[in-house]
């Protein structure tokens, strides 16, 4: 089967976090979707292996914060491209409590959805959980920010656990003096055309340039961590 046709495919960038006791944890998710209005119902698909997965299911609350365009990659790679079982999720984050009990994720976000757990289907790596909605509210009226902006115009890339990730086809080597590079962690490509304005490094600044100190803006990755793009 050719994966390619799956990219077509429509989908927005969301939070969805969850709790266990009076441990929080959050992840990024594009698989969200609206099943019925009557009664309110929606469905999110998490990896198995991710511990808002274990913290849903434990619970059987979530909630949904849906991301605004303006939301910088820092933040997304927090909730993306690390570690609830390795870092505080929610440490200096904008969020309230719901009614579920369940985080909601504030900052940068459009609007929330807060469900319970009313069902869930086995999908091999993945678990669909249907959630009956409980609460929600319009946080903003910024534009929601789509998978497809989040990959074309901010350069995102999928999380090997998402539901979504396809593994990209060997590219040419670009020439020598445009030369980009990959995170071996998270797929974040530098791009010397565009450089880091947002941590400093100008537009046209060769990763070789870039001092020592610098970050992955995405998950956070020392510069050894980059390897040329092939």
């Amino acid at each position: 089967m050719n994966t390619k046709a799956f990219r077509k495919l429509s989908y927005g960038l969301y939070i969805v976090s969850s709790r266990s006791g009076e441990r929080y944890n959050g992840q990024i998710a594009n698989a969200v979707f609206q099943v019925s209005s009557e009664p309110a119902t929606i469905a999110i698909s998490l990896n198995k292996k991710n511990l808002t997965h274990d913290y849903v299911r434990e619970s059987r609350v979530f909630s949904v914060s849906i991301l605004s365009k303006e939301a910088p990659m820092a933040f997304i790679g927090r909730f993306g491209f690390k570690c609830g079982r390795d870092i505080e999720k929610f440490e200096n984050v904008g969020y309230r409590i719901g009614a579920t009990g369940a985080p909601i994720v504030t900052d940068f976000s459009v609007a929330y959805v807060e469900a319970e757990v009313i069902g869930e289907t086995d999908c091999a790596t993945h678990t669909v959980f249907l959630g009956k909605v409980v609460d929600g509210a319009v946080l903003s009226e910024a534009e929601p920010m789509t998978y497809a902006f989040y990959h074309e115009v901010k350069g995102g890339k999928s999380p090997k656990n998402a539901p979504t990730y396809i593994q990209d086809e060997p590219k040419a080597s670009p020439p020598a003096k445009a030369r980009r590079y990959v995170c071996s962690l998270c797929g974040y490509v530098y791009d010397p055309e565009k450089g880091d304005p947002d941590s400093g490094i100008a537009p046209g600044t060769p990763f070789e340039k870039i001092p020592d100190g610098w970050v992955c803006p995405v998950c956070g990755a020392e510069k050894d961590k980059f390897e040329p793009e092939k």
